[in-house]
């Protein structure tokens, strides 16, 4: 038997709150302000969102989500990923080919016929130890300072969604950036007989820096911080990758959302800014691909950078001890674009990267009830 609470009269309306997902935070009512408010709607509604992000089942569930997600867009890109730190480090077998109008898909094509599909993916079990904690702290740290940063919606600001991104970006890097080295090193590797273990790739790097004098072995003063050689620049293209990628998602997603495009671009065609509510399948993918690419524009110089002092314990390594001395022997090399060499399978890479990582991890959030 139906309660008879539960029943409207005549004529009225059911309130949405009676609808509502325990899981979902409030949402605007669409009437008049009746109820309650626009502004209050939109305070009562953050401030439920900001109390939800902040508990241990919400940040569990939102690593794991950013860990799959991460995971699943590394592994679609692995082989662009490959032919690209060959061409970023100036390998000599591969140089040759960097520049080139077709150098992307014939470096891949020496690479198979070496070593078969498998070679595509050297390096790759490296890169998912390291993704999945990179990209789940990522995301977490991400959700849990824009919390913080933008509490009230008055607060939903450029500068603020940037530095919160910036931030996320910055403490995960912190903690994954040796297994990033250890990668890039098994990456580096091209011929058959030079090539080492993962364990044997981090005995070379803890080594590095080791000398011997009158047939004495002087002992290793740098260890362990070989594991983080190249890591502010890393640390300061961190910045505005991390940032700019952020920002541009939830800008265009604003964007999607507006009375104008939401029809086609909002899962339920309606325009509101509640973002449980997800976007299509094809705007969630752009908004991602977007978000790429602006960001490895922004970034990229520094990421060259990077990659040549990741290498250059197993090149002339005086030639790179420091951000600078590294950038000068760039710019004596290539000048200006060789900061920009591979900058096309950098997009060709990243469009589709981030736009599945994002993808994925709405999708997981929405599927694990987040």
């Amino acid at each position: 038997m139906i309660p008879a609470s539960s029943i409207s009269p005549v004529g009225t309306s059911v309130s949405k709150s009676s609808v509502r997902n325990p899981n979902t935070p409030p949402t605007l009512l669409d009437s008049n302000g009746d109820d309650v408010s626009h502004q209050e709607g939109l305070r009562v509604a953050k401030a439920y969102a900001v109390e939800r992000t902040h508990s241990s089942d919400y940040i569990i569930r939102s690593g794991f989500a950013g860990g799959l997600a991460g995971c699943a867009a590394k592994s679609i890109i692995a082989p662009l990923d490959r032919v690209k730190i060959l061409f970023q480090t100036s390998s000599p077998e591969f140089a040759k080919y960097s520049g080139t109008r077709m150098g992307v898909w014939r470096a891949a094509s020496q690479i198979y016929s070496q070593d078969g599909v498998l070679g595509l993916y050297q390096g790759h079990s490296a890169t998912l130890l390291r993704i999945f904690p990179y990209a789940a702290i990522k995301f977490v740290v991400y959700e849990q300072i824009r919390s913080v940063l933008i509490s009230r919606p008055d607060q939903e600001t450029n500068v603020r969604r940037v530095l919160s991104g910036s931030l996320a970006g910055v403490t995960s890097v912190f903690f994954t950036y040796p297994l990033e080295l250890i990668r890039v090193r098994l990456a580096y590797q091209t011929r058959k007989d030079q090539r080492a273990s993962f364990v044997r790739i981090c005995k070379q790097i803890f080594n590095e820096g080791r000398s011997v004098s009158d047939g004495h072995e002087i002992p290793n003063v740098r260890g362990m911080h070989n594991f983080y050689r190249g890591f502010t620049p890393t640390l300061l293209g961190m910045l505005p990758y991390a940032g700019v990628s952020f920002w541009t998602h939830d800008t265009i997603h604003d964007i999607f959302r507006s009375k104008l495009l939401a029809p086609y671009a909002v899962a339920d065609g309606s325009a509101s800014s509640d973002r449980h509510v997800p976007l299509t399948v094809w705007a969630q993918l752009m908004a991602g691909g977007m978000a790429g690419m602006v960001a490895q524009t922004a970034s990229y110089p520094l990421e060259v950078v990077r990659r040549r002092m990741q290498v250059g314990g197993t090149m002339k390594e005086k030639e790179f001890r420091s951000i600078w001395a590294t950038a000068r022997v760039i710019w004596l090399q290539r000048g200006f674009k060789g900061f920009f060499v591979g900058l096309t399978i950098g997009y060709i890479k990243v469009i589709p990267m981030v736009s599945c990582s994002f993808f994925v991890y709405e999708r997981m959030k929405i599927l694990l009830g987040i």
